[in-house]
């Protein structure tokens, strides 16, 4: 009777083993081995002295004009659209792209129609011509024009500095230093927002110049970002745990042209990321372990074979946050010529 017994509760251990979980044998690798490369060119000492290229008018600016020694011909104009100052006889003249000395000359050369050997006085009323992106976690985030040289860190106080959080007084669960970044042109600049702010590192604080892009982002966003030769680009939000696998599954798996043997995850701040090659295919095939994702990773499915480690990992680092400053900058917009809209940099 006992052996009946022991007969009957082992048919119940095996058929509780056939309907539950299954053993996965495939363990999950939590760290794998990290490249670190350099995103960006080498700071030159260049970059931390104010821009000694001349002043060229842009539309928009406000431009003070008087021919000297005759009363009533004081104006303020504004470099219209078309690029031309309507003032006083002229019909228009053409001012964008010129120094004020090149539209002094100019002007006096035009009027010399109207009036004998005429004197012209030009004082630069307002810039708004020049402007630089200050977005994410600050107080005010926008375009503000660059009035005069300015460097990030004048930037970041004419944007109200960084956001702070009204529970806790503080800003570092708000902003993510590491992740921050400044776009210059297309290209990401060196410049590394932890080491400038919060240990002081002013040889990150490079002067800017017409159309830079700052970016702070959120330290709350908990996203991972799969991009490339997937059927759905698309941030992932991390919960618990993400490994490849279901991150690559959220973006609806790899598309046709992915090319699965060397799909890249990249991790850590922008200036110096640390990039990661695996054999995803491997992963699928049971040969190799999945892997365990953190937020901010970026997954990326190549397209085709790449030779390259850090020629590639760059590119993929400056598509990546060319993309987010297109994004962030298309959900802001300010009216042309509505000046009052352009907060200045300015002391």
């Amino acid at each position: 009777m006992r052996t009946v017994s022991r007969l009957i509760l082992a048919a119940i251990l095996l058929a509780g083993c056939a309907t539950g979980p299954k053993f996965d044998p495939r363990p999950l690798t939590p760290t794998v081995d990290f490249e670190r490369i350099e995103a960006t060119a080498p700071a030159t000492p260049d970059l931390l002295l104010p821009p000694t290229d001349p002043f060229r008018i842009g539309v928009g600016d406000m431009i003070e004009i008087e021919v000297l020694e005759l009363g009533g011909t004081r104006r303020v104009c504004r470099v219209m659209p078309d690029g031309l100052i309507y003032y006083d006889l002229l019909r228009g003249f053409h001012a964008e792209g010129l120094t004020m000395e090149e539209l002094k000359v100019g002007l006096e050369q035009e009027l010399a129609a109207h009036y004998r050997s005429p004197q012209v006085g030009l004082i630069l009323r307002g810039v708004n011509s020049k402007k630089v992106w200050v977005m994410g976690r600050v107080n005010t985030p926008g375009l503000y024009a660059l009035n005069q040289p300015s460097t990030v860190l004048e930037a970041l106080a004419r944007a109200g500095g960084l956001f702070t959080s009204r529970f806790s007084g503080t800003t570092e669960e708000l902003a993510d230093l590491k992740h921050s970044f400044l776009v210059r042109e297309g290209q990401l600049m060196p410049v590394d927002f932890y080491k400038l702010l919060r240990e002081g590192d002013l040889s990150q604080n490079i002067y800017l110049r017409d159309g830079d892009y700052i970016y702070l982002p959120s330290a709350l966003s908990q996203q991972i970002y799969v991009l490339g030769a997937v059927n759905k680009p698309r941030s992932v939000g991390f919960m618990d745990q993400v490994t490849l696998v279901s991150a690559i599954a959220s973006a609806l798996d790899v598309n046709e042209a992915a090319y699965t043997e060397r799909v890249l995850v990249v991790r850590g701040r922008f200036t110096e990321p640390q990039v990661a090659v695996i054999d995803y295919l491997a992963i699928l095939q049971g040969r190799q372990p999945d892997v365990a994702l953190e937020p901010g990773d970026i997954v990326w499915v190549p397209d085709s074979p790449w030779y390259d480690l850090q020629e590639y990992a760059k590119t993929i680092v400056t598509t990546f946050v060319r993309s987010v400053a297109a994004k962030e900058g298309s959900a802001f917009a300010v009216p042309t010529g509505d000046s009052s809209l352009v907060p200045s940099i300015e002391p």
